[in-house]
């Protein structure tokens, strides 16, 4: 079969004080205080444009410290297997990251965001922003991920985010 080949390159950084995957909040849910900021190279930076107006924004991105690929893992809320493509596992064939963060400002090519859940110094491939009329969910399920109590996936996904410095 004559697979088609992708070509992807970086946009700028995702800044955070996340240094090491075993310490980093696993979803940007128990992130919510963590802060960092997107720095977009300067050739992007005019298409920050009106980017103000959102209040969260989609962060695709390099799992560029992601482990090999496997097909089947144990994600962090579970000690069961489950296939990657039904869990948010940095070992998938194509390492890409997606988080929901707030943004709290924008300064020139940089954005503040909140609810930071990616390693310090994460390529960032695009931004989308969130939308309530476009990416609302009728009647939406969790599938297994249903199964584990909201204190047990707090306690298992919050680790250790570094507090904001005054």
């Amino acid at each position: 079969m004559n697979r088609p080949s992708i070509t992807l390159a970086p946009i700028g950084l995702i800044r955070s004080g996340h240094a090491k995957p075993e310490t980093t909040p696993i979803q940007p849910v128990y992130a919510a205080d963590c802060l960092g900021r997107v720095e977009l190279y300067p050739e992007y930076a005019d298409g920050l444009a009106d980017i103000e107006g959102f209040s969260h924004l989609y962060l695709i991105y390099h799992l560029h410290r992601a482990p090999a690929p496997r097909l089947r893992v144990k994600p962090f809320l579970e000690d069961a297997e489950h296939g990657i493509f039904a869990t948010r596992g940095p070992a998938r064939p194509n390492p890409i990251g997606m988080s929901l963060v707030r943004l709290l400002s924008r300064e020139g090519a940089v954005l503040h965001i909140a609810g930071v859940d990616i390693l310090d110094g994460t390529p960032l491939i695009d931004i989308k922003p969130y939308s309530p009329r476009y990416d609302l969910a009728e009647s939406p399920r969790g599938g297994w991920t249903e199964r584990i109590s909201d204190a047990e996936a707090h306690r298992r996904g919050r680790r250790d985010c570094p507090r904001p410095t005054a």
